[in-house]
């Protein structure tokens, strides 16, 4: 077993003790597991039948959130979250030991202020709006940053006043990992040489309630030396803009966007905007049909992509669910997105896939 999985297997059960003696303290976590097949994962068009290691319709993970009344509605806060892949038992976002959540912070009336690595308003922005969220045929597919959008050495604010919700981040160096796929880009910041390396902000403003909701966010994240997808110098950065929301009729929600982003990298600068719609509709109270249609667009290029998924959830129960889902990717020109987080595809080739799986949330 490798040293950070003793580590966590260690904290929680000292939190399980802690749980014992103070209410505040929760231990939680999501297990997901499925198998996948998916078609033209090279340029030979070959197939590849896989137990992926990233998601399958939710993240595996681990987790300890509290709380500190301190008085006059002022409370401390903490979340520690590490990330597991279920097909190997091997830790998630380059193997941190708490690569999903790590920090702490101060909540009241005016929201709530905290420090660490932590989601940024991209995250946020595309919680509500985004159906099928973080499955492995998604929209994460075409854009990895989606599931991914965390900073570390983060000071962060989230408000929510009356529906109107506000906040940003500020990261003084955005990924210090440099492994783990698309988790980790390589940019630890910090730099007494270069004060802008590896820098980002992002910022949100948006009115949502339990009927319907809309927001806007920025998101802006500076390169540095070493760092992944070209943005190797701080001149370099990459800017994404978001506008999305959802509605709800009846118990059926819409959800939809649109990001436009730009990225000026060592290698020029590309601009693409991503749309994207879906519904999730419940059959039944223990069966829900989600289903999404995405495109990106790359500005003065035919390298384009369409996708369509569509996945059927079965509830065993309140925790335990069964799924299943199909998807297809189509790329044009020379792209070569996968259909599959993580995955490969042959340049220009659509590819189609499969997938069914179990999960359990304690």
């Amino acid at each position: 077993m490798q040293h950070p999985m003793k580590a966590v297997l260690a904290l929680a059960m000292l939190a399980a003790g802690s749980v014992q003696a103070q209410s505040n303290v929760t231990i939680y976590g999501i297990l997901d597991t499925a198998v996948a097949r998916v078609t033209n994962t090279n340029a030979d068009g070959d197939g590849v039948t896989k137990m992926p290691s990233l998601t399958g319709s939710l993240p595996s993970r681990i987790g300890f959130r509290g709380s500190e009344d301190l008085g006059g509605g002022l409370s401390a806060v903490f979340a520690l979250e590490a990330g597991i892949a279920p097909d190997s038992g091997t830790m998630g976002q380059g193997n941190r030991l708490f690569g999903r959540q790590a920090w702490v912070g101060l909540k009241g009336k005016w929201g709530t202020v905290s420090m660490g690595r932590q989601p940024n308003m991209t995250f946020f922005a595309t919680l509500k709006s985004d159906v099928l969220g973080p499955n492995l045929f998604a929209i994460g597919s075409i854009d990895p940053y989606f599931p991914n959008a965390r900073s570390d050495n983060a000071i962060a604010y989230l408000g929510n006043f009356d529906g109107v919700v506000a906040g940003a981040t500020y990261s003084l160096g955005r990924d210090a990992s440099a492994t783990g796929g698309p988790a980790a880009t390589g940019c630890a910041g910090e730099s007494a040489a270069d004060p802008q390396a590896c820098r980002q902000a992002t910022a949100l403003l948006g009115y949502e309630v339990k009927g319907y909701g809309i927001n806007v966010s920025l998101d802006r994240l500076r390169g540095g030396v070493g760092a992944a997808n070209g943005l190797t110098s701080s001149r370099h950065d990459d800017r994404r803009t978001m506008l999305n929301g959802y509605y709800m009729i009846g118990a059926t929600k819409l959800g939809g966007g649109a990001m436009l982003r730009r990225a000026r990298a060592a290698t020029g600068t590309v601009e693409s905007n991503l749309y994207y719609l879906g519904a999730s509709y419940p059959i039944t109270p223990m069966l829900t049909f989600d289903a999404q249609a995405a495109r990106k667009d790359v500005k003065a290029s035919g390298n384009d992509t369409s996708m369509l998924v569509a996945r059927l959830t079965h509830f065993l129960s309140t925790r335990t669910a069964v799924y299943g889902a199909l998807g297809w990717m189509n790329n044009h020109g020379t792209a070569a997105i996968a259909l599959d987080a993580g995955g490969t595809a042959g340049a220009g080739m659509a590819q189609s896939g499969a997938m069914a799986g179990l999960r359990h949330v304690f």
